[in-house]
């Protein structure tokens, strides 16, 4: 086995120390998580006192705004620690009961997976929340145009996904090279 020049190895090392670079971008998305508790605080403390107050169609649309939300904190949750165990580093914790099942087991196409089906999931759920405002006489009502156009979006995230499961399966299906 021949050994590689000095400056070959050098570069190796640095490019796969370049991997720390995406930490601190980790901690912006940590950032971000916190910055999404503050608005699901929010918007629980403006539709709290409104409960007793709210009809069947406002209580929905507050629930599913909070499940919104809670998606997206999870989604977060989900690229923070898969993407820095599979681009960084493994996380040296504790296997205690509280460490989530999935951890350390989603690898690239999995992230893949669970990225795609939540942004299906929180495209599904505003699409909702704007059929609900459909034929009540707010300011909100969305335009045909605008209504369209949600559609096409929301269809074009679930072919998107279906086309990446797609693409996965026969991934699997192939001999390894």
């Amino acid at each position: 086995m021949t050994q590689k020049p000095g400056i070959e190895t050098q570069f190796e090392r640095g490019l796969f120390a370049s991997r720390w670079l995406m930490a601190p971008m980790y901690l912006g998305l940590v950032v971000s998580l916190a910055m999404l508790s503050v608005v699901f605080v929010k918007e629980l403390v403006y539709y709290a006192p409104k409960t007793f107050s709210m009809s069947a169609d406002q209580g929905i649309l507050a629930v599913l705004t909070l499940i919104d939300l809670s998606l997206a904190a999870n989604l977060l949750l989900i690229v923070l620690f898969s993407g820095y165990e599979n681009f960084v580093s493994k996380l040296d914790i504790e296997d205690t009961e509280d460490r989530p099942s999935w951890m350390g087991k989603v690898d690239f196409s999995g992230l893949k997976m669970k990225l795609i089906a939540s942004i299906v999931a929180i495209s599904g759920i505003h699409l909702l929340k704007v059929f609900m405002e459909l034929g009540k006489s707010t300011e909100k009502a969305p335009t045909d145009s605008q209504l369209y156009w949600l559609v096409v979006i929301h269809l074009t995230f679930v072919v998107s996904g279906v086309l990446l499961a797609l693409m996965d399966w026969l991934a699997a299906r192939t001999d390894k090279h």
